[in-house]
């Protein structure tokens, strides 16, 4: 009801558009019949309302159809309104002469003049208007109807109009044939629109968009009909004048045309999409015909006679209505033949539903069968041959529960007291059922209480055979509780068995090892994912032999393990097992003829204070294996409560440096400006820069940017304790690209202070940037924004990041190189020094690590070893950096063996870049 009343409520300014209206004709009626003014002055006024209510309900249809153009499908209604519109400005153009002869010119208007031009084309534009409006859809034979209908209406509203003005007038007789044409044209167009109107009203498209209000308009031309048929009778009688009360009919008829353009469009309700069953659609030619009938009727009784105008209107009416019985006859006989063949049609789809169903329970692979209150089948369908292998015939009549053993009868017996008392309750209960070859089938079965029914009476029982099903739900079961290859536990059956274990221990204590295999990735990376998985079944067989019968192993997934001792008198029964488990894996593994050696890690953890619920437990397990592994191969740990604060410490020492990342945003670090540098910056990361020495000279060639940890609690932190963490946490790629970004930024402030000097800035790149696909991008991106020639910028590199993903690695060598930036190999000699990979990547330096020069000062193997690596260097073109020079002697030797930079203590520390600014304007400062 709210939903139909919404779309009646008018718009706010289509009501003051109604109320402006009807003041303004309240106005018009008040002046025409006081007459204030006097003749001439209501003679006027009535003129220049006229001219301007035709203007304005011009306007108003003809934006209606520019508006309607918006619309799709549209094209008829936009006619309609165009059309009608067109009809009321030629009725303004007629009133302009008007105005003209009377107002203008001061005489009276002729008749005919051309006025009654402008006033012809008012109906037959009107009237071709309404036609053009879109209908519903119909058949042929609604369609004749609908054409008798307009008919019957038109020769009754003729005959009606006759009698009351036409014939009357047409008697009275005119000056001129062309006068009494026009008289009779204003009241007679009038009959020919309202029928128009009438008949739309009865057959326009109902539901959806209503195109046009046809009452306004109808109301509005009903009006114009008053005033035309009074017009027409006073311009005969030569009394019709200017400004009299029957202008105000056509004023009001402009304002309800105008009115009905601006009404806001409506939308019908569903249910009223039928225009030919409402009731004014089916009376409304009838009342047409009864109205023309009382007045006929009436004129006779007043004059005895009729003229033949009226013999043969009534004739044509009597012939119309004679047609339209003959037309619904047919229609109905059409409309009987059509129900018998739905009721025909209907007939035969209920007997093959009928057979449909039949065939559907008789060939289910449902089991229905129907019993008494006493438990006797009264039917039973044919499917329980193939289900349960009885044959139908033998079953009815006999008592259901001599097919099933004593349990099942009994739980079967319950359920039918259960729905007895309730007609249509329904319950399933699953209960084994004998099969005709003895062995017994599990079945579900579904009640269904149709005692009620006259067509059962009986209790419903839809069997089916789901012992397939149950296994399979088993299978599915156990497959999510267990691992596939090994069917050990996994580790929710194994959280669930901790689980239970802790809370039927009492005071006993429970153990729960975790092991993780040393070497296994190796095994994958050798042998093939094949024999890892057959080394994974044989271990999971050796940890099965190793713990008691009551202990639960389980696999995780990969290579860990977890065994649950369910309970230990002591701890040292959980060492017991550890060590079994140790030595049984100590045993070679025969792999596809293969002799294969693997030991592994094992974390032990007990029951305390510290381990009230399983995921503790488990998480404390986990921690102590990973000691046990840090510790070396084949070993076991125990949890110790300092690993799990060791833990918390180092997650809130990540979370502290991902706070510290995100403040150098704002700040740049230490050195976002370069006079204030350092540890007094205001970000907790800052950047120090340690010198790089030519030796032969002695002067300071370029800097190494090294960062430090400024944290507000814990004071400076060796990049020894956080870089790995951010190397673990992935923060290092964050804390990478600042550090480059910074140290860019510092060499180009430091360059411009001395155009001449030419320094290199060296950043350091871990191996977990190297991952990064878009680092020469990221490296390529900073060098534009800072400035830096690349040239200037030198990447220092562990040998380890050379040798994993080689050829990964070496597209990203050769990317940095095509750049312009240096490249050079830190710590060398430490690691995997190979010739080959010097040959094939594009490296310009070499650094020799510190643990080599520390050790220089005569004729030992480390002193060798660095003039060698400054031999290799000299040879492949490649210059040599010795780090850590803390003693002239080492200086001095270096020197001499042609190696050509140093770093160390020697020369100087690293410095905040306030400091290392300083020592480039005064190289004095420096050691040597």
């Amino acid at each position: 009801m709210l939903g139909r009343l919404r779309h009646v409520v008018p718009t706010r300014g289509y009501a003051i558009l109604c109320g402006t209206a009807a003041a303004v004709t309240a106005l018009l009626f008040v002046a025409l019949v006081t007459g204030a003014g006097g003749p001439i002055v209501a003679q006027n006024t009535s003129n220049v309302a006229l001219f301007a209510a035709a203007l304005a309900a011009a306007w108003g249809c003809l934006t209606k159809a520019l508006g309607e153009a918006q619309r799709p499908v549209a094209r008829r209604v936009r006619w309609s309104w165009a059309l009608t519109g067109l009809g009321a400005f030629s009725w303004g153009v007629g009133q302009m002469f008007c105005i003209w002869y009377e107002t203008i010119q001061g005489t009276e208007v002729p008749f005919p003049s051309l006025a009654d031009a402008g006033y012809f084309w008012m109906m037959p534009f009107t009237a071709a208007g309404l036609l053009v409006l879109p209908m519903s859809r119909q058949s042929v034979a609604q369609q004749a109807r609908s054409i008798l209908d307009g008919l019957m209406i038109a020769a009754s509203l003729l005959l009606i109009t006759w009698i009351l003005i036409l014939g009357p007038l047409a008697r009275q007789g005119a000056d001129s044939f062309l006068a009494l044409l026009v008289t009779l044209w204003y009241p007679g167009g009038d009959v020919v629109v309202l029928t128009v109107v009438l008949f739309m009203l009865a057959r326009l498209r109902a539901g959806g968009h209503r195109p046009m209000s046809l009452p306004l308009v109808g109301t509005g031309l009903a009006a114009f009909t008053v005033s035309d048929s009074g017009y027409a009778y006073l311009t005969l009688i030569d009394n019709y004048g200017s400004g009299a009360v029957l202008d105000l009919g056509w004023f009001v008829g402009f304002v309800l045309i105008l009115v009905a353009s601006r009404k806001p469009d409506l939308e019908h309700a569903a249910g009223d999409s039928d225009a030919l069953t409402r009731p004014l659609g089916v009376m409304l030619p009838y009342i047409a015909v009864l109205g023309a009938l009382c007045t006929s009727t009436f004129e006779v009784l007043r004059h005895g006679a009729h003229d033949p105008v009226v013999s043969w209107s009534r004739s044509a009416i009597i012939l119309l209505i004679v047609g339209r019985q003959l037309l619904t006859l047919l229609e109905n006989r059409n409309l009987t033949r059509d129900l018998e063949d739905r009721v025909e049609a209907r007939t035969a789809e209920l007997r093959a539903s009928e057979q449909r169903f039949q065939a559907l329970v008789q060939h289910s692979s449902d089991v229905v069968t129907v019993v008494a209150v006493d438990g006797t089948i009264t039917y039973q369908s044919e499917s329980i041959t193939r289900v349960f292998g009885y044959d139908r015939e033998h079953v009815a009549g006999q008592r259901l529960t001599g097919f099933l053993p004593d349990e099942a009868r009994a739980r079967l017996e319950e359920a039918f007291g259960a729905v007895a008392d309730t007609p249509y309750a329904s319950r399933v209960v699953e209960i084994p059922m004998r099969h005709a070859d003895g062995h017994f089938r599990l079945a579900e079965v579904t009640i269904t209480n149709l005692l009620a029914d006259a067509n059962v009476q009986g209790l419903v029982l839809n069997s089916r055979d789901i012992s397939e099903r149950k296994e399979l739900e088993d299978q599915l079961v156990h497959e999510a509780f267990h691992d596939g290859l090994t069917k050990l536990a996994n580790r929710a059956l194994f959280k669930d068995r901790v689980e239970l274990a802790l809370r039927r221990r009492g005071d006993a204590d429970i153990a729960v090892l975790f092991l993780d295999l040393d070497g296994f990735k190796e095994v994958n990376d050798s042998l093939g994912h094949a024999a890892g998985d057959q080394l994974l079944v044989q271990v999971a067989d050796r940890l099965a032999a190793a713990v008691r019968p009551g202990d639960t192993v389980a696999r995780f997934g990969g290579d860990e393990f977890a065994v649950l001792i369910d309970v230990v008198d002591n701890a040292d029964d959980a060492d017991d097992l550890a060590t079994r488990i140790i030595d049984a894996l100590d045993l070679q593994f025969d792999i596809d003829n293969t002799e294969i050696h693997v030991r592994g890690s094992i974390g032990i953890a007990l029951t305390g204070p510290d381990a009230a619920d399983a995921d503790q437990l488990m998480r404390n397990a986990d921690l102590a294996m990973y000691r046990a592994k840090a510790a070396g191969e084949g070993t076991f740990a125990r949890y110790d409560p300092a690993m799990h604060s060791g833990l918390v410490d180092r997650l809130q020492l990540a979370a502290d440096l991902r706070r510290a990342l995100e403040g150098t945003g704002g700040t740049g670090g230490a050195g976002g400006t370069g006079g204030t540098g350092g540890a007094e910056g205001t970000g907790e990361l800052v950047l120090y820069y340690q010198p790089t020495i030519e030796l032969r000279s002695g002067t300071v060639t370029g800097f190494e940017a090294l960062v430090r940890w400024n944290h507000p609690v814990r004071g400076m932190i060796s990049p020894a304790d956080f870089i790995p963490l951010a190397e673990s946490t992935g923060l290092i790629r964050p804390l990478g690209q600042w550090v480059l970004a910074e140290a860019c930024r510092q060499g180009v402030e430091w360059g411009a202070g001395d155009p001449d000097r030419v320094l290199t800035m060296a950043v350091n790149v871990s191996g977990r940037q190297f991952d990064q696909t878009d680092l020469p991008a990221i490296v390529a991106g900073v060098l534009a924004d800072t400035g830096l020639p690349p040239e200037r910028l030198c990447l220092e590199m562990t040998e380890s990041v050379l040798m994993t993903d080689t050829e990964e690695n070496l597209a990203v060598l050769l990317s940095l190189k095509a750049i312009g930036v240096r490249l050079a190999i830190d710590d060398f000699g430490t690691g995997y020094s190979s010739l080959a990979y010097l040959r094939r990547f594009p490296v310009d330096t070499l650094k020799i690590d510190r643990s080599f020069v520390e050790r220089i000062g005569g004729a030992t193997p480390d002193a060798a070893l660095a003039r060698t690596i400054v031999q290799l260097g000299q040879s492949l073109g490649m210059a040599t950096v010795a780090e850590g020079i803390e003693q002239y002697a080492q200086f001095l030797a270096l020197r001499r063996m042609g190696c050509d930079l140093a770093q160390g203590y020697y020369f100087s520390r690293p410095l905040p870049a306030d400091e290392a600014g300083a020592l480039l304007r005064d190289p004095a400062a420096l050691a040597a």
